[in-house]
């Protein structure tokens, strides 16, 4: 998708994830666990899953993944899932162009409520999400099943 203006800047490059990028997350540290190939390619097969990573000197160093929801009453949704940059790369702005571009992308695709969930105390995450125009809501309870939300 090069006409995306977010795809490189001056030493980081942006990347929306295809089949002929996807072996780049091999053995990319930025996720909470090594990067299985079978839930790579499972990820990439199934049209509603979008992930956007940076890249410098071809290192991944960031990550922003979300899924389409579909629902027969609403228009579709998207739910940002995950975002991660390096503990050495944050403060340079990568956070907020992935989530930038998953936003961008989510749009595109037609989707007219964005959102994701974080910890309270997770101020950095807030602090960024609240300056890309995020509205902080109130009152949210979270339920998980099986673990859902285990470290």
């Amino acid at each position: 998708m090069d006409r995306y203006a977010w795809q490189m800047t001056d030493a980081i490059r942006y990347h929306v994830l295809n089949k002929g990028n996807a072996s780049q997350l091999l053995g990319a540290d930025v996720f909470d666990n090594a990067v299985d190939d079978l839930q790579l390619a499972t990820f990439l097969d199934d049209p509603g899953h979008e992930l956007v990573f940076a890249t410098v000197r071809d290192k991944v160093v960031g990550f922003a993944s979300g899924n389409v929801l579909l629902h027969p009453d609403k228009q579709p949704a998207f739910f940002i899932n995950e975002v991660g940059v390096n503990a050495d790369m944050r403060r340079r702005g990568i956070g907020t162009s992935l989530c930038e571009c998953l936003i961008e992308i989510a749009r595109d695709r037609g989707c007219k409520g964005i959102w994701l969930a974080t910890e309270m105390e997770n101020e950095a995450a807030r602090a960024l999400y609240r300056g890309i125009g995020g509205r902080e809501t109130e009152h949210i309870v979270v339920y998980d099943w099986d673990g859902a939300m285990d470290p």
